[in-house]
């Protein structure tokens, strides 16, 4: 399957450098790039694409505006140069998949649109450990009927997801259809009212206690 991406970065130079090095692999296909966020939504709605790599700064709408615009349309993997703490959590909240900094090598990059391609989260290594510890003591106190909602396949698929598995292992691991796991994630993020995998993996580090 074809992977098909949505380059989204204010700076010319640094969207050809990103288009050239993800164009150059068979199984992803740039079909836009977009210099602002409000072009980068625009194109987003009409080309569909898979994913979108998408930087914050930058002019009319913001990354993270962007990315909130387009839950539900495309996934987007969050390419920056800064790891301030109010730009993770603010696109990680927003629903972006993935987080990393455009000081990540060219190879790490092509395997972070296929990841989350496949519908799984990403974070840049060197802000995973802070964001772990602070976002998830910003995560509000859940009600009872929140995590009670979820069916026990839902509740089993969570605590996978909170485990940092991707949906391959999971569906290996409770012995179904990836396609099957794929559609519990989605069910347990709108029952928890999540954007994103990563907010269920953090939410997910204390169900067994809940439990």
């Amino acid at each position: 399957m074809t992977v098909r991406v949505l380059v989204a970065d204010d700076h010319a130079a640094v969207r050809a450098g990103i288009v050239l090095i993800l164009d150059g692999h068979e199984d992803i296909e740039v079909v836009g790039e977009a210099a602002d966020g409000e072009q980068a939504v625009t194109m987003a709605l009409e080309l569909r694409p898979d994913v979108v790599v998408m930087d914050i700064r930058m002019p009319k709408l913001d990354g993270i505006s962007a990315t909130r615009r387009l839950s539900g349309v495309s996934d987007v993997l969050i390419l920056t140069t800064f790891d301030l703490d109010e730009y993770v959590f603010g696109a990680l909240r927003a629903g972006a998949a993935g987080f990393l900094l455009k000081n990540t090598d060219a190879a790490a990059l092509v395997e972070a649109v296929r990841v989350v391609a496949r519908g799984d989260g990403l974070i840049s290594p060197s802000v995973t450990r802070r964001l772990i510890s602070a976002f998830g003591a910003a995560v509000p106190e859940r009600r009872p009927y929140e995590i009670g909602g979820l069916t026990p396949r839902e509740r089993e698929v969570l605590a996978c997801v909170g485990r940092g598995l991707s949906n391959a292992e999971i569906s290996a691991e409770l012995d179904m259809a990836e396609a099957t796991t794929k559609t519990h994630v989605s069910r347990l993020l709108n029952k928890l009212g999540l954007r994103s995998r990563v907010q269920a993996a953090i939410l997910a580090q204390d169900l067994p206690a809940e439990r």
